[in-house]
């Protein structure tokens, strides 16, 4: 990371930020793009040569390992652009002048380069009188990349033959980002996967040197601190350093929303901040054991980790009170730069979507073939082709892309959930039980509710660019976090800096909650639909999983109780509505609670 911003801009879908390196490192600023879909890829690829004048020679997917390569080659392409950009930055021309001026501009007003800019500024008579200063101190925002680890199926050849587990989506992806000359961190979501894992360390950029660099770091996006511990003493047996935990909000996130079973975000900051120097201690010290066993380079001195949090964040205070009250190195803004056209990419249409989105048009939905809660834009384009394909009579896609082919239900290879054929099969049986007219109706919707997101929540990039999309269509599915009701106009890239940093409020909403106060209000509601769900399918095991969601949100309230009523100064005027949010989610809560007793009682 920079370090000269204190956020960055997480991942957004396959398409969302796919570009936003491009858009944002020459100003000094960390963005993250999907490397998941690379026919994508290869699209922007094609695009952006044409575009920066770059010779371009098509990688087909008829030789071997196209997807890794594909990767290797899009990745390779922004670091050039954005090098490019960097050293047109620091040539202080005279065409340059205010671009100059918006990166130090921008800067929070903390920042001591920033202080010495406007000193200098002020001094001299023109930019090219300290332009070695300014050469000496514009500095490149990271170009990170992410993966979902789960999402690694498998692949066959031409006759039907698995192909060597190199191939698999993750391990190939890996791979693309590992033998790029980009030098940045990988962000590894969606939970651990042992076999990846343990293919991290066949990558030489990996490893650190004697001085302690890492070329290429491991970012762990992670929901607990048990989580964390366990995955980095794992990787640290096979001598990889993680470099960053990146703590994300289980539902007041946007994509998919993992409830983490009632554990809140502060509480998890919080332990984290307890035990990160302990955390550092002990995985350093299997790290050197490993090293030292695989006959590698062993630092000269421990290494340091960082810690990151993204998830509902929408005011300068609350991201002032992150870095500040947890120690956290930075923070994630995600889907408030949705709105923000030079920063991520999002079609004009759905982009107007999301400035006329309320609360109530942003929802978990079960549309996601990996049967996880998936946050939602009611009425999105995808959503209408969905509808419209049901309609017909011809529910499911066509499936071109096959990254989430993992049901076997049905077929010896895997398929998708939201593919034609799997939900052709499934309503076939569905036919045979003679269900009643409600029954049939409750299933047939929770069939037909699958979505295919490996082509949706891409296509908004190629709408956007007028891309050929013969093979995608035109729908898109966008995957907003519900911090998006909270802004309602287009913005940009130095406004939401100046937003960040409490210079300027973009955000009309004086009812807007604590991102705090969101989440547990969210876990509430996700807690009462679980309950709602049990209502005649109560069994031990689920008993259990509902009292300990309470207790652990019991354990959260009592945090915030103490946390909100001892640093009322961080907050001041809005402190009240906080407490008095934390209080209305209590009852709620114990209202949920005696609905769970009423149902385990049925269980005696």
């Amino acid at each position: 990371m920079s370090n000269i911003h204190s956020f960055h801009i997480p991942v957004m879908g396959l398409g969302y930020t796919v570009d936003s390196p491009i858009k944002v490192a020459q100003y000094g600023i960390d963005s993250v793009i999907s490397i998941g879909d690379d026919m994508l890829l290869e699209k922007m690829r094609m695009m952006y040569s044409e575009l920066f004048e770059v010779p371009y020679q098509e990688i087909s997917d008829k030789i071997d390992d196209f997807r890794a390569k594909r990767i290797t080659s899009y990745l390779n392409l922004v670091n050039d652009i954005v090098d490019r950009k960097i050293e047109e930055l620091k040539s202080v021309t005279a065409e340059k002048t205010e671009e100059i001026k918006k990166y130090f501009n921008m800067l929070p007003d903390t920042s001591e380069i920033k202080d010495e800019f406007f000193r200098l500024k002020d001094k001299y008579l023109n930019f090219s009188e300290f332009s070695a200063w300014i050469h000496d101190n514009i500095y490149k925002g990271s170009i990170d990349v992410n993966i979902m680890t789960k999402l690694d199926r498998e692949y066959y050849d031409k006759n039907g033959e698995k192909l060597p587990v190199e191939y698999n989506d993750a391990h190939a992806a890996l791979r693309g980002f590992a033998e790029s000359n980009l030098e940045s961190s990988i962000v590894l979501s969606a939970g651990m996967n042992p076999r990846l894992y343990g293919y991290i360390g066949k990558f030489e950029d990996f490893y650190p040197n004697e001085a302690g660099y890492i070329k290429k770091k491991i970012v762990l996006k992670v929901s607990d601190y048990r989580s964390a511990l366990i995955q980095g003493k794992f990787l640290a047996k096979k001598g990889i350093w993680i470099s960053e935990y990146r703590v994300e909000s289980g539902l007041n996130c946007g994509g998919h929303a993992f409830a983490s079973d009632g554990y809140l975000m502060g509480p998890i900051l919080e332990e984290f901040n307890k035990h990160r120097e302990d955390l550092e201690v002990e995985v350093f010290k299997i790290l050197s054991q490993a090293l030292t066993k695989q006959g590698k380079i062993v630092p000269s001195k421990p290494l340091k980790l960082k810690l990151t949090a993204q998830g509902g964040v929408g005011t300068a205070n609350e991201h002032e009170f992150l870095l500040e009250h947890y120690n956290v190195d930075s923070v994630g803004w995600g889907s408030p730069f949705l709105l923000a056209p030079d920063v991520t990419t999002v079609d004009d249409t759905t982009l107007q979507q999301l400035i006329d989105a309320k609360e109530k048009d942003i929802y978990l939905s079960d549309l996601s073939p990996l049967g996880v809660p998936f946050n939602s834009l009611r009425g999105d384009t995808g959503e209408i082709e969905r509808l419209e394909k049901i309609a017909k009579g011809r529910p499911g896609s066509s499936c071109p892309k096959l990254h989430l082919n993992f049901n076997t239900e049905f077929t010896e290879k895997p398929i998708c959930t939201a593919s034609r054929q799997y939900q052709r099969l499934k309503l076939k049986e569905l036919d045979s039980k003679e269900l009643n007219p409600k029954e049939y109706k409750k299933q047939f919707d929770a069939i037909t509710a699958k979505s295919c997101l490996c082509v949706g929540l891409g296509t908004a990039a190629l709408v956007k660019y007028d891309i050929e999309r013969r093979i995608e269509g035109d729908a898109v599915l966008v995957c907003p976090g519900p911090n998006t009701a909270y802004f309602n106009k287009e913005t940009n890239l130095e406004e939401m800096c100046s937003h960040i940093y409490g210079r300027k409020n973009i955000m009309p909403f004086n009812n807007r909650p604590n991102m705090f106060v969101k989440e547990l209000k969210l876990y509430i509601d996700y807690l009462k639909d679980q309950v709602e769900k049990s209502i005649g399918n109560m069994d031990k095991k689920q008993e259990k999983y509902l009292n300990a969601f309470v207790s652990n949100l019991r354990d959260g309230i009592e945090y915030y109780k103490h946390l909100f009523n001892t640093v009322t100064a961080k907050f001041d005027d809005t402190v009240e509505n906080i407490n008095k949010g934390i209080e209305f989610q209590e009852k709620r809560l114990d209202d949920i609670e005696k609905d769970i007793t009423s149902l385990t009682l049925e269980l005696v």
